[in-house]
């Protein structure tokens, strides 16, 4: 076997490499969960490949949303206290009525607008919420199971085992039945001589 020096700047590298890899699997997790781009229902995998992309656009724009969010609240107050969930649920819930009652005319000035008053507008908007309507609900503790009790003269019986033993049981019980009424059959008068 060969074994090869491995340079500090190398480790360093590979290090932040990996935890990287932990943002790039939350972003599927936010994604899958909250985006819902796994329907079962897509047979097709063109279909499949479309619904992922439309749920990865969208995943961009909640983070767009996200960051104007902290630009005005602070950083960890967004990271600690907001949900993914409740915010994409009110943007699923409100899009479509906000399309009725806001023509697409109203909203062709964003178009025009460049990159820093786009900002701005955001953030302004941003200020305007209200946190503690998506706020995240808290972990609950987990309760911590009893130990359970050996006792020295019931061991462990796997659940396997007991299955197989009742239905031998079932099976001999059924010979027996059938046994004895084959012994209970009168034989017939020509025979009993």
């Amino acid at each position: 076997m060969k074994v090869t020096y491995i340079t500090p700047g190398f480790i360093f590298v590979l290090k932040n490499i990996y935890l990287k890899r932990w943002s790039v699997e939350g972003l599927f997790q936010v994604v899958s969960d909250t985006l819902e781009c796994e329907i079962k229902t897509l047979g097709y995998p063109r279909a499949a490949l479309f619904s992922f992309c439309m749920a990865l656009v969208a995943y961009n724009i909640l983070s767009v949303i996200q960051a104007a969010l902290r630009s005005v609240h602070g950083q960890g107050k967004i990271n600690a206290g907001v949900s993914n969930y409740y915010l994409v649920e009110e943007i699923q819930s409100t899009y479509t009525g906000m399309m009725i009652a806001i023509p697409d005319v109203e909203w062709k000035f964003v178009t025009h607008l460049s990159l820093p008053t786009f900002t701005e507008l955001l953030k302004q908007w941003a200020a305007k919420v209200d946190l503690k309507r998506f706020a995240s609900s808290p972990k609950a503790q987990k309760k911590s199971q009893p130990k359970r009790k050996k006792e020295p003269n019931r061991p462990h019986v796997s659940t396997a085992r007991l299955l197989a033993d009742k239905q031998r049981q079932s099976r001999h019980s059924r010979l027996e039945q059938q046994t004895s009424s084959l012994v209970e059959t009168p034989l017939p008068q020509a025979l009993q001589t």
